[in-house]
């Protein structure tokens, strides 16, 4: 970023986002905004949310809030996802499978939307686990054929890992269809960070910013699959299946340890906080674009919508 007389005053602000099908879903201390891009023009959605940790101590406890956090989060990303859907032109919409319409007509609109959202979640959850925690612990069991070091089966665990993650992360930039979601996700960057250098929310000065943000979902799912490495390495090495399982055992200890690690990073400003999130800002080349004036508008708007009225209750 520019340097400027503002830079002193600059901070870290608890507000974040997630891009969508033509907007974005911004989310404050206190209320969450949800802003979408249609042929008529901007469409608006501000709830409240009531969060598990904010309702009950015991889920805001460092570590326990890392799991809990993380899943809460998906199911309103999922829901502001589809929302997001219903929201495009008919033409652009995929009809609904049989599936669907049987759920839909066994449990009711609002039960079918909340089954499926619920199903969504549930199936997201299960494809990252399988794809990026399981998959490689069953591909590294294959080196027990070359070596029966507990060190090359660690190594070669990790390095399945990362691979697996960065090939997933190569597919998702080749889909046509998420072109403009990246171009929103680097939209959302701008405006947080035009917001921490307290300078006036407008496109030019948005326009200005860096699309890559140290706090950003992206470095945060780096930082879980390095420690997931350190984590799964005290583990030694058995029958694979038991392995296996005990990865899902230990998972949540590595969500819950890598989002306190991403909490501090962001809370601070040295070489240490800015390492860690230097390998997911790298990674955001592939999971933003530059983003257009009317993505701004959306941003900033989004934005506008959960800054806080009392000074000072977002700050990191």
């Amino acid at each position: 970023m520019k340097k400027d007389k503002s830079s002193e005053e600059a901070f870290c602000t608890t507000i974040g986002g997630q891009a969508l099908i033509e907007g974005i879903l911004m989310r404050g201390p206190e209320k969450q905004a949800t802003v979408i891009r249609t042929k008529d023009g901007l469409v608006t959605k501000l709830e409240t949310p009531k969060f598990l940790r904010e309702r009950y101590k015991f889920f805001n406890l460092p570590i326990i809030r890392g799991g809990v956090t993380f899943v809460e989060s998906m199911v309103y990303g999922v829901k502001a996802l589809s929302y997001s859907a219903e929201l495009m032109p008919e033409e652009e919409q995929e009809k609904p499978s049989k599936l669907d319409v049987w759920i839909e007509k066994k449990f009711g609109t609002e039960k079918a939307q909340k089954f499926i959202i619920g199903l969504a979640v549930f199936l997201g959850i299960c494809l990252s686990v399988g794809l990026f925690i399981l998959l490689p612990t069953l591909l590294a069991g294959l080196v027990r054929h070359v070596s029966d070091s507990t060190v090359v089966y660690n190594i070669a665990e990790g390095a399945f890992r990362i691979v697996i993650f960065l090939l997933y992360m190569l597919f998702c930039t080749k889909m046509q269809d998420l072109k403009r979601v990246f171009q929103y996700h680097g939209a959302e960057h701008k405006a947080i960070a035009c917001y921490e250098r307290r300078l006036p929310l407008t496109v030019p000065n948005v326009r200005e910013q860096s699309r890559f943000h140290p706090r950003c979902g992206t470095s945060f799912l780096f930082v879980v699959m390095f420690i997931s490495i350190l984590v799964f390495s005290l583990v030694g090495w058995s029958n694979v299946w038991i392995r296996m399982g005990a990865r899902l055992l230990l998972l949540p200890v590595v969500v819950g340890i890598s989002y306190e690690i991403q909490r501090w990073s962001g809370r601070h400003d040295n070489w240490l906080s800015r390492g860690i999130s230097a390998p997911g800002k790298a990674l955001q080349r592939l999971t933003t674009a530059e983003p257009d004036d009317s993505m701004l508008e959306v941003a900033i708007e989004s934005l506008n919508l959960v800054i806080p009225d009392k000074p000072g209750v977002d700050i990191w």
